[in-house]
């Protein structure tokens, strides 16, 4: 799979990182959740095309796959779940707190049709899979005109 690189000037890279500082200075103080009272977030993922199928591979590390649900329709995939916060330590204070937790949906729009009754999906070591398989593109039939 190719993937294209995009740059728009050598200052924006420098702009990007202090603005990144200054921001995560703001917040510094505040904790880990200080604008969250129903967080959501979207896990990375990935579709990749073949000629008989499409695969969807979400990065969804630290969810119990009894969590996650999956719906899916012969033009689109939708994908839900929960990361559950651990348990909370009383001593210590949070210094950097960077993994997302809580409610995710993605919603990922196919590139071709599928067929909804030959789907699977596994789930390892953090990575969840769905195999789908494509719908034989649409023949063109001939047709014969009858005269009367």
């Amino acid at each position: 799979m190719d993937y294209i690189k995009i740059r728009f000037g050598g200052d924006l890279d420098q702009m990007d990182t202090e603005f990144k500082r200054n921001i995560e200075g703001m917040f510094r103080t505040m904790g880990p959740r200080f604008a969250c009272t129903e967080c959501t977030w979207t896990p990375p993922m990935d579709i990749y095309e073949t000629a008989d199928e499409i695969r969807v591979l979400a990065e969804v590390a630290g969810i119990n796959k009894e969590d996650l649900d999956i719906e899916i329709n012969s033009k689109a995939v939708k994908i839900t779940g929960k990361r559950l916060d651990p348990p909370k330590e009383e001593r210590g204070t949070y210094r950097l707190a960077e993994i997302q937790r809580g409610k995710f949906e993605r919603i990922l729009f196919l590139p071709a049709p599928i067929n909804t009754e030959k789907v699977s999906a596994s789930y390892l070591e953090g990575m969840l899979q769905i195999r789908l398989v494509k719908l034989p593109k649409d023949k063109t039939h001939k047709i014969s005109v009858s005269g009367g």
